[in-house]
């Protein structure tokens, strides 16, 4: 049942670069899909995330069944609600939203959850979510009611982190939401790197390869792009 987390500890031991590309199932059409993966295959992608803030009821699970016919990597489940949740994929992301204090993204929603995923075969990574000052308000923003994290406090942020692996979670998300206006700076993402013993996940804003290359210097082990192929598929191209 943790073969996907497994697997994620063997790259990073042998110092494999992995690489998520974020679906959004509401910015996605199942007709234009079958593209996209192909490209997405034949790129460096190691994992696919399925999530968003606001996904209509239903939509996940269509086009995570799609999915599971168009590729072979791991497909996981990035969830911004209980809605969002499918027995179809292989892994779930257990969030818990570290940075915010709003008690429904941090125990209340994942009661919620409890019972559907006991009786799923998911595979469950309990994962401290931190959400991180971009220069705009974000989906994860507006919907969680939680303000991000500020840019300039990396000590609290990295205390955040630690304190999140402390409470038993197995990843570290750091994230500058959608559509960020630029990516979480390098000082911060070594800063925790170096504070915290668990593989750390950093999105948002990443819409070049220089980016893509300076957030894996600086201690990402698994960097996740998304807006960034929503807006310029040929950025695939750079990912060959």
């Amino acid at each position: 049942m943790n073969r996907v987390y497994q697997n994620i500890l063997g790259s990073i031991n042998k110092q494999e670069r992995l690489l998520a590309v974020l679906i959004d199932p509401d910015k996605m059409e199942l007709n234009g899909l079958q593209e996209f993966i192909y490209n997405l295959n034949t790129s460096i992608a190691t994992h696919i995330f399925v999530g968003g803030s606001a996904v209509e009821a239903e939509t996940t699970d269509s086009l995570v069944k799609e999915l599971k016919t168009l590729t072979k990597l791991p497909v996981v489940l990035f969830p911004g609600d209980i809605t969002q949740i499918t027995e179809h994929a292989d892994v779930l992301l257990f969030l818990s939203l570290i940075s915010g204090r709003n008690p429904d993204y941090l125990i209340d929603k994942h009661v919620q959850a409890a019972a559907i995923l006991k009786a799923s075969n998911l595979e469950i990574i309990p994962t401290g979510y931190i959400l991180i000052e971009n220069g705009k308000e974000t989906s994860v923003q507006r919907v969680t009611e939680t303000k991000p994290m500020k840019r300039d406090n990396i000590k609290e942020v990295a205390h955040t982190a630690l304190a999140g692996q402390f409470l038993g979670h197995k990843l570290i998300y750091l994230e500058a939401g959608s559509g960020a206006t630029h990516p979480i700076d390098s000082a911060m993402i070594s800063e925790v790197k170096n504070t915290i013993d668990i593989p750390l996940i950093v999105g948002g804003g990443i819409r070049t390869k220089k980016q893509l290359l300076d957030t894996y210097q600086a201690g990402a082990d698994i960097v996740v792009i998304g807006t960034a192929l929503e807006e310029n598929e040929s950025f695939f191209k750079d990912l060959i």
